[in-house]
């Protein structure tokens, strides 16, 4: 069986790529793992160095030989669909030209016969859906400082993809799980096997949806019209969520199914956005309330319906940072997919196969 994808390291030869010109466009520091390699590091993958569930594979805490600590994921590679060797492939033509501070560091890979693993620098914080949202101990590790600084990082990784990468990168999976904390709770946003490239400023029309079901924009779930302003929705969700400390979805067995961006748009038209900045002790406002709900009412101008009326994510870090006043803007209703039989779903899948997930609290990819 050909696959259409290798990576190499400096010190290798590149192997035959099928005609692919992924192969060469690899970046030239990756290294190449052995899968034995790997299997010793994460001690056979064992269930105690598991430490995160990601949509196409797991991710294990591993020890090289050198005694680096790292990150491996191994992708469940669908022999029918293919399903697994698409996100790998996606994921390291991503990294081939990129590096950021607040995008994650990839080592390199192996390729051997059906296995596809990518190794990934090791964070110490796991994500922040694992840390934030794990429970009231640890939420009260993120000070308003600290969520500020998440946040901001998070988007200047974004503008970074949106902006100042050709061909534009949009992420398609902006949630939680996939913005991993480093030592220092530095933010870096992972998993890019969703990913897609946007040339010459064009949108990109899917056939098949795919995402999380709470961060999705609107106009991406119903019609597949996939534009940087996906990702900004989805990061509007991420901003409320990090701040309030609350689920993107919440159950309640006499409301139902209450949404995070609901919410936030009820407290908005009350004037009371203040009701939903987390109660913990720790979060310490040195500034008072109005600096978290400055903050809130950006992530509703990130997840406005109408797409073209959300900011740039450059232009949202300005926001962040005080170089353009927030109140400037108007704000309008913000678009909201509720429905599952709304999504759009290529013809060749079901709701069953499609690769929608929900909005839940999966670490580490």
């Amino acid at each position: 069986m050909k696959f259409p994808f290798c990576c190499f390291s400096s010190t290798s030869a590149a192997a035959p790529t099928n005609g692919s010109r992924l192969g060469q466009q690899t970046h030239e520091n990756l290294r190449l793992f052995s899968y034995d390699e790997l299997k010793i590091a994460t001690d056979n993958f064992s269930a105690s160095n598991k430490i995160g569930e990601g949509g196409f594979g797991s991710v294990y805490k591993g020890f090289l030989q050198d005694g680096t600590v790292v990150a491996v994921k191994v992708l469940s590679v669908e022999l029918e669909s293919m399903q697994g060797e698409r996100e790998f492939v996606s994921e390291l033509a991503v990294f081939s030209n990129i590096k950021h501070e607040n995008l994650i560091t990839l080592q390199g890979c192996c390729v051997e016969e059906t296995y596809r693993l990518i190794v990934y620098d090791y964070m110490e914080n796991n994500s922040l859906a694992h840390t934030l949202l794990g429970g009231e101990q640890n939420r009260m590790k993120f000070s308003w400082q600290v969520r500020q600084k998440i946040l901001i990082g998070v988007a200047r990784g974004l503008a970074y993809l949106h902006e100042e990468v050709t061909p534009h990168i949009v992420h398609r999976d902006i949630k939680a799980s996939n913005i991993l904390l480093d030592r220092d709770f530095t933010p870096k946003v992972s998993d890019f096997g969703l990913s897609r490239l946007l040339r010459d400023n064009h949108s990109y029309i899917s056939t098949r949806v795919a995402g999380t079901l709470g961060y999705l924009a609107p106009e991406y779930a119903i019609t597949g019209h996939l534009t940087r302003k996906s990702d900004v929705y989805s990061f509007g969700v991420l901003l409320m969520e990090t701040i309030s400390g609350q689920s993107v979805v919440n159950f309640d067995l006499l409301e139902g199914q209450k949404y995070l961006v609901q919410l936030a748009w009820e407290a908005y038209q009350a004037s009371d956005l203040a009701r939903l900045i987390d109660p913990m002790p720790g979060l310490n406002l040195s500034k008072g309330e109005e600096e978290a709900v400055r903050f809130l009412m950006l992530g509703l101008l990130c997840v406005q319906e109408t797409a073209r009326l959300r900011p740039s994510m450059s232009t949202a870090v300005k926001m962040m940072t005080n170089e353009i006043d927030i109140r400037d803007f108007k704000i309008s209703q913000p678009g909201l997919v509720a429905d599952l039989m709304k999504i759009k779903l290529g013809s060749k899948t079901s709701s069953s196969k499609s690769s929608i997930t929900t909005a839940t609290n999966t670490s580490y990819f």
